[in-house]
């Protein structure tokens, strides 16, 4: 039966076709599915009894999802938004495994059906403009890093970019023009840009 055939190629598949090829999902992103499918057919290979290498696509099965998204919280101790972090990729995954095996339909059905757990909002932390402006005054005029880091930080407030735009960013992507401009690259594959407040910028930074 298709069931018990191998579950190797399906991942491969999933991974190399669907979420690269298909999807264009950024490394980052492959990376958070990888980490997720690599708990869940670990946990799998467990559940069963068995080495992982010999787990079929009928190993996957509803009661075994469940029983996973229970272990992420009560055994390793994962907040509820990791758990609905970790079902969106099975979603998706099950989704996947659905148009390539109809036998496993039912199943995939049970498992795109299992709701998201309500968590509260995580608490929104910022510093004000003078809490930052006192944190550039303290910051260290002199060493090897000290230029750097002041710019990292004045670049980081005026844009309100995340660490992983910051990261990504080229050259190419600065207007350093009378009014300056960025453009980053975030999540989703998304591209914005932004018009960074010269109050600060036009500061002297050392």
């Amino acid at each position: 039966m298709s069931k018990d055939k191998a579950l190797g190629p399906v991942i491969h598949s999933f991974f190399a076709d669907h979420l690269i090829t298909v999807k264009g999902l950024r490394p980052a992103s492959v990376r958070s599915y990888r980490d997720t499918v690599r708990l869940l057919l670990t946990f799998t290979a467990s559940d069963k009894g068995c080495k992982i290498t010999r787990l079929t696509l009928g190993d996957l099965t509803y009661d075994r999802v469940v029983k996973f998204l229970r272990h992420l919280e009560r055994d390793r101790g994962n907040h509820v938004r990791t758990r609905n972090q970790r079902l969106a990729v099975l979603h998706t995954l099950f989704e996947y495994i659905a148009v390539r095996s109809p036998e496993m339909l039912a199943a995939c059905q049970q498992v795109t059906a299992i709701p998201m757990k309500r968590s509260a909002p995580a608490e929104t932390r910022f510093l004000e403009r003078d809490e930052v402006e006192d944190l550039l005054k303290k910051m260290p005029r002199d060493g090897r890093h000290a230029l750097r880091d002041r710019a990292l930080i004045l670049f980081l407030y005026n844009t309100g970019c995340r660490a992983s735009e910051a990261a990504d960013l080229r050259a190419g992507n600065l207007d350093l023009g009378e009014q300056p401009l960025t453009r980053l690259h975030g999540k989703g594959d998304k591209w914005r840009t932004c018009m960074s407040s010269p109050c600060l910028l036009c500061r002297r930074l050392v």
